[in-house]
């Protein structure tokens, strides 16, 4: 890493290893962390896993989209810190440990980019590369106090990372504040769909309703007002009509088997020591059979014509990110399990869809953030961040 001092266990120990960035541009004067499932030059890519670093080759070029930001001038700091394979939400790692999560101490950063949220909320970084499949953006955003976005499926080029469900994987990134947000959204976005403004927003109850308790909720409504001042309220719907549980076991059905398919022969050949998740969902995914993933995807078909109902294409849908703030760390067994369960549930729809979705630092509990999310219709993501950045501001 390039960074002197790493308080929060945010980067990876690579060797300081410069890399080029253009002098002047828009990111200009910005810092940049990078998780390490993006290829870096210079750099192996090691996945979270320290076999997959081991063999891996040292990559003689960047990822496009990281690529794109050093051409803007953003200035490379470090690769960070990931869950292994990305197949987790929680951040703790077994072979390098737990970033610190500064604005909840005692609980986890989330994963599975949980270095780059880490960087980014204590400020050793301006802004940091994640990547989303199932959430591991937007739940991170939430844990840590920062604006996170999952874009609309395929905006951003994402080759030069590395895989995990190829038909849910996007690139994603952190920042403090909306205007530094915006900045990269400008550089890697390019125009967004045409549609008219963003005018109106529906709340989802039964995503509401998978909320960890009535404290919870009162701390997600509260910022209700300030999205008011910005979208006409269009009364609340259930996303779901079949159930979010059901949705979830399309998702988790779906990117088990697209898993399976990108890293089982490299599991059976090298047999891999995971850590606790981990190797149960790996265990899990070898055994969904393709007629199992082809009818996930029909119902996944049935999804995303709901969600593009609901929004037509003014509207945005409001949700709490997660189902509480950041989960104390060394969470364990059925515990852990009922939380990952809630929190897939609450974060899957967007995902189905591909759609994209931004979580706010709007809500607070006990002290420690809870992210407020808005969904917008397909590809309308830089619309989406210019409202965000306006609901920011006040």
């Amino acid at each position: 890493m390039l960074i002197a001092l790493d308080p929060v266990d945010a980067f990876v120990d690579y060797g300081p290893i410069p890399v080029a960035s253009a002098a002047t541009g828009p990111l200009s004067g910005l810092t940049l962390a990078v998780k390490d499932l993006y290829d870096v030059a210079g750099y192996p890519t090691g996945a979270g896993h320290p076999l997959v670093r081991q063999q891996s080759t040292v990559k003689n070029a960047s990822a496009p989209a990281v690529q794109a930001l050093l051409d803007a001038g953003a200035a490379f700091m470090g690769k960070t810190h990931t869950d292994e394979f990305a197949y987790s939400m929680n951040g703790e790692n077994a072979h390098y440990g737990t970033p610190i999560n500064v604005r909840a101490p005692g609980r986890i950063p989330g994963g599975s980019s949980s270095g780059s949220a880490a960087a980014v909320s204590a400020g050793l970084v301006d802004i940091a590369l994640g990547s989303d499949t199932g959430g591991s953006v937007r739940a991170p955003a939430s844990y840590n106090g920062l604006i996170g976005l999952r874009p609309t499926f395929g905006r951003i080029d994402i080759s030069g990372v590395f895989p995990l469900a190829h038909s849910f994987d996007t690139v994603g990134w952190f920042a403090r504040d909306a205007e530094t947000f915006a900045r990269v959204g400008d550089v890697l976005l390019g125009p967004d769909k045409d549609g008219p403004a963003l005018s109106r927003f529906i709340v989802g109850d039964d995503i509401h309703a998978l909320l960890l308790g009535d404290l919870e909720e009162a701390a997600v409504r509260s910022a209700s007002p300030r999205i008011a001042a910005h979208l006409e309220p269009a009364g609340a719907v259930m996303v779901a009509p079949e159930g979010l549980a059901a949705w979830r076991m399309i998702f988790r059905t779906m990117q088990a088997y697209e898993a399976w398919q990108a890293h089982g022969d490299w599991i059976k050949k090298n047999n891999p020591h995971f850590g606790p998740g981990v190797s149960e969902r790996f265990e899990w995914a070898s055994h969904v059979a393709a007629d199992e993933y082809a009818g996930a995807a029909a119902r996944r078909a049935q999804v995303r014509e709901r969600l593009t109902a609901l929004l037509g294409d003014d509207t945005v849908l409001a949700i709490p990110t997660t189902p509480g703030i950041a989960p104390l760390r060394g969470l364990a067994g059925e515990e852990l399990d009922s939380y990952r369960n809630r929190a897939l549930s609450m974060l899957c729809s967007a995902g189905l869809a591909g759609l994209p979705q931004i979580s706010l630092p709007l809500a607070e509990y006990l002290g420690c953030p809870l992210g407020v999310s808005l969904v917008a219709p397909h590809g309308r993501d830089r619309a989406l961040i210019d409202l965000a950045r306006r609901i920011m501001a006040g």
